[in-house]
């Protein structure tokens, strides 16, 4: 399929499309969804251009065309089937009160880990899951309705979020496949929130929602030239999240723009009864399109980390280092900062408090959210896999989840000495530290390596990136588009303290303005030369 006929809004299903396809009504003339923001949607809805009921068939019919034929990107596991009728309803209230706020009719789309209480599944990817609604909303889910979002659907993602194998390959799950880069088709997506990666990067919905532990937002953003804001721990709430770990889980937005990653954080941010953590958010949580300042960079002390720098191939570097004149030439100030301390400290520990709060919490979302399923434990997890090797193992293990299945409770003294090790060195002895003794507002880094070619026999081979010290700290990291090699898209990191997400957005807008590196994908076979 050619890229021109990709690109055009109003395509339908062809006559072999499936009936739920050909029941969508044909996209209204002139609306274009492509690269199009939430702002720039609503505004054209607000004037009457467009109703939210053909906002949603526009973008039902690009995924028919583009994730489930054509490319086929298998980015999006499962369409809400009642999104259509949710985007009337929401037509005829605009119309009898007006617009509940920037995202009313807008369409989202939801990691796969995240519980819906409605027709979807949510499954973490995992055919263990299969077949089960949630009982109940996540709380940010419930927010998302109550703002007049349209939850559109469920995007795959690294099986179980990539705690499963250490030689995975992101982006697999037994349930949805594979997903794809749009931007190369045989390059991975990274993970493990790949499907809102890759079909935010596609336009297939204004928004999406990702989660990560440590880089499971950041990195597949950076590789589909997308704005990943990964916030501080407990600024949203983890409650009807499949969890990881909670000392290290987060969901946050995935977008196209900086504006549209405010907007949806804006909604998604706030404390909830259901999560202590959050309790901090109260004070915190704000409308953050306020911080969407063009001047943001303006006077501002960035230390530029140059061991990550170091620790990428010559040709991201480069492009990165490019990246930084744009800093300067919008007033910040660039510090070079040798490293990150103590970094070394936690790269063993990290993993040890994963596993053990992996054991302890998955439970606890399946008693809440999925009691009817036959799946309750991790021991159950595992026990379903070994039963159908032939679909859940086919491609790699479950080592991790074998380990943590081994380890103690939460009261193990390997558990509280590596969780309070983790805290100290990547909190106080470490992103504080380097912040405080050179006066830093913010550091800056490359955020990871270019997307590497997708590989079942070896698994990823994903190469260094800058997502581990704000995951463990529990502090925001935000991604912005910076440019391309060869073709494949790379990012610039923004890392501050806990709760800064006001400045780091401020700041990430101000280099995306003044940059402009967002590009669509061409969905190119292969980014490799002839």
């Amino acid at each position: 399929m050619k890229r021109r006929n990709l690109l055009q809004l109003g395509l339908l299903a062809s006559s072999a499309a499936s009936a739920e396809a050909t029941a969508i009504a044909a996209p209204r003339k002139g609306l274009n969804i492509v690269e199009a923001s939430a702002a720039e949607l609503q505004a054209s809805m607000a004037q009457g251009h467009f109703s939210a009921l053909q906002l949603v068939d526009a973008y039902l019919a690009r995924i028919q065309s583009i994730d489930r034929s054509g490319p086929r990107l298998r980015s999006i596991i499962e369409l809400n089937p009642d999104a259509r009728a949710i985007a009337s309803s929401l037509d005829r209230e605009r119309q009898a009160k007006g617009a509940r706020g920037p995202l009313h009719g807008i369409p989202v789309l939801l990691k796969d880990n995240i519980a819906t209480a409605d027709r979807m599944q949510t499954t973490a990817g995992s055919l263990a899951l299969a077949g089960a609604s949630a009982a109940h909303d996540a709380f940010l889910v419930q927010k998302l309705r109550a703002a007049g979002a349209v939850i559109l659907g469920k995007t795959n993602l690294s099986e179980w979020a990539n705690i499963r194998s250490t030689r995975a390959t992101s982006g697999w799950s037994a349930r949805g496949g594979l997903t794809l880069s749009p931007y190369a088709l045989d390059r991975n997506t990274s993970g493990s929130s790949s499907g809102s990666a890759s079909s935010m990067a596609a336009s297939l919905a204004t928004l999406a929602v990702g989660t990560e532990t440590d880089g499971s937002i950041t990195s597949p953003a950076s590789l589909a030239s997308l704005v990943g804001i990964k916030p501080t721990v407990g600024l949203v709430s983890r409650a009807g999240i499949i969890p990881i770990a909670p000392s290290q889980d987060t969901a946050g937005p995935m977008t196209r723009c900086v504006a549209d990653a405010a907007a949806l954080l804006t909604v998604l941010a706030g404390p909830d009864p259901l999560d202590r953590v959050t309790r901090a958010a109260d004070p915190a949580a704000q409308d953050y399109s306020r911080f969407l300042d063009p001047q943001g960079l303006q006077g501002k002390r960035l230390g530029v980390v140059r061991s990550q720098f170091a620790a990428q191939s010559d040709l991201v570097a480069q492009r990165i280092e490019a990246e930084l004149k744009v800093l300067q030439a919008q007033g910040a100030v660039l510090v070079e900062v040798a490293e990150i301390p103590n970094t070394a400290k936690y790269a063993d520990t990290e993993l040890t408090v994963l596993l053990y709060e992996l054991k302890a919490s998955l439970p606890q979302y399946l008693a809440r959210y999925a009691p009817h399923s036959p799946i309750q434990s991790l021991a159950d997890v595992i026990a379903f896999n070994e039963h159908n090797r032939s679909t859940e193992l086919r491609h790699f293990g479950q080592e991790l989840l074998l380990t943590a299945q081994a380890k103690g409770g939460l009261d193990a003294p390997e558990y509280l000495d590596a969780l309070a090790n983790n805290r100290r060195y990547a909190r106080e002895q470490g992103i504080d530290q380097v912040l405080a003794e050179q006066r830093l507002d913010a550091l800056v880094a490359p955020t990871g390596e270019l997307a590497w070619l997708t590989d079942f026999i070896r698994g990823d081979a994903s190469g260094n990136s800058f997502t581990t010290p704000a995951a463990v700290a529990g502090y925001p990291h935000i991604t912005v588009p910076a440019g391309f090699v060869h073709g494949l898209p790379c990012g610039l990191s923004f890392v501050g303290r806990a709760w800064s997400e006001p400045a780091l957005i401020a700041m990430a807008y101000a280099y995306e303005q003044a940059s402009k590196r967002r590009q669509a994908p061409g969905y190119m076979r292969s980014a490799n030369p002839k």
